[in-house]
């Protein structure tokens, strides 16, 4: 893609998410809903293959779907209170559906189905923008309605989505689909503790940011696309090496690094809240999602591909 036409698409997506993230009306913040999404359709389908093209038209399909979910909701909302003000989301019909959108913008378990198929569809460096920075709007979102939105239905859709992006990511080889389902299980996290305690989601999202951007760029640095390609790792750099192992070790919420901490204080808070069968649920499904990552370390770190002379000294 011409890089004029590129860095024009980029700014459009930075703006969409601005946009949304400092309104405080629901047509402004569908705007900049919209306009994230166009804006990455053209980076998603920029292959010219059929997967990516595939790729794009779904992940066209379920964000136009949940956008127009959050306007109906608003609209409701604006007919029975005479607000469009984000913040009065008093309407408990609109708020449930609200939630049901953002669940689907968002890749919340069960409606999660479309994020893995549309990784897989894309570059390693697109799936980055979409396990990121597409997190950003919708997240904002939750956190300027959260006083409105119904806890129960926040709390159904965390544990299955938790679990779920555990188990799936059990089966997988490619490394996008892996990071797909690895995304679906934290964001499950952040959607348990968002109707509990707002600011532990927002350092929960700050972290999974971190953490995934650097995992994203060690795949990018090495062309990694399957489990089997991380093995030629260290051929390329041992320090890289290193940094993935602990990434991926933080990623699956191991006690020194700093993917445990907000692992920790959301079951803390879960504990404090009385919720004690949905703390030790969350709990389980982080060991799904920890074996997962523990293979990506080992195939990493501990094995030795079968490798010619000149590829073992590349580094």
């Amino acid at each position: 893609m011409n890089p004029t036409i590129y860095t024009i698409i980029l700014l459009s997506l930075a703006t969409g998410t601005i946009v949304t993230m400092t309104s405080f009306h629901w047509l402004m913040a569908w705007v900049g809903l919209e306009l994230n999404t166009l804006a990455i359709i053209p980076i998603i389908s920029t292959l010219h293959h059929p997967r990516s093209t595939e790729a794009a038209t779904k992940y066209f399909l379920t964000q136009a779907a949940a956008s127009a979910m959050i306007l109906f909701s608003s609209m409701i909302n604006a007919w029975n209170t005479g607000t469009w003000d984000i913040t009065q989301m008093s309407y408990a019909p609109s708020n449930i559906l609200l939630s049901l959108a953002l669940a689907l913008k968002l890749g919340l378990a069960p409606a999660h189905f479309w994020l893995p198929e549309v990784l897989q569809g894309s570059t390693l460096p697109t799936a980055f923008i979409i396990a990121t920075w597409q997190k950003l709007a919708p997240m904002s979102l939750i956190y300027m309605t959260m006083n409105n939105l119904p806890s129960t239905i926040l709390l159904m859709l965390g544990l299955p989505s938790s679990t779920g992006g555990g188990w799936s990511g059990l089966n997988q080889t490619q490394t996008r689909k892996i990071m797909a389902y690895s995304s679906i299980a934290h964001v499950g996290w952040m959607a348990m503790i968002a109707s509990i305690m707002s600011n532990i989601m927002i350092m929960n999202l700050l972290v999974y940011l971190m953490m995934t951007t650097a995992l994203f760029l060690s795949l990018i640095c090495s062309k990694s696309k399957t489990i089997q390609d991380t093995a030629t790792t260290w051929t390329t750099s041992p320090t890289l090496t290193i940094i993935m192992m602990l990434t991926l070790l933080s990623l699956g919420g191991l006690p020194p690094l700093m993917g445990f901490l907000p692992k920790w204080l959301v079951l803390e808070e879960l504990i404090m809240q009385n919720l004690i069968p949905l703390a030790t649920g969350m709990a389980m499904s982080a060991l799904l999602s920890l074996f997962f990552y523990l293979r990506l370390t080992y195939s990493t770190t501990l094995t030795l591909s079968p490798n010619t002379l000149q590829m073992k000294f590349k580094w």
